[in-house]
């Protein structure tokens, strides 16, 4: 099995799949910027940037803690280009930083390798 799943996950980041699930998992988790157009389509581009380089086989460097690069979906990349622009944009942060607690805890396997996961 190909265990690239960055780039198994680029293929939905140009189709209107990828902006509807980035646009579900905003509002489901009640992500501040959700309603902002602007604020989602900057955030796929940027997630899909960060899967093209993970995607890399040659890529070593880790965006996500215990996540290999080429290991990194769909919305690992998303939680990882929201994680750092919080660092650097004061606006809501405190409803980001929530926003981004309730996905990694609701969704814990995209945070870590395929090989702690049951077959």
């Amino acid at each position: 099995m190909d265990e690239n799943v960055a780039k198994r996950c680029l293929a939905i980041c140009p189709l209107f799949e990828g902006e509807l699930l980035l646009e579900l998992i905003l509002r489901h988790w009640n992500h501040p910027f959700a309603d902002e157009e602007l604020f989602r389509q900057q955030l796929l581009e940027t997630a899909t940037e960060v899967l093209m380089t993970s995607s890399d086989s040659s890529c070593q460097h880790v965006f996500i803690d215990e996540l290999p690069p080429q290991q990194m979906n769909f919305i690992s990349a998303i939680w990882y280009v929201e994680f750092c622009a919080v660092q650097d944009d004061d606006r809501q942060r405190e409803l980001r930083e929530r926003w981004l607690a309730e996905v990694r805890r609701c969704l814990p396997s995209c945070f870590c390798p395929l090989d702690l996961l049951e077959p």
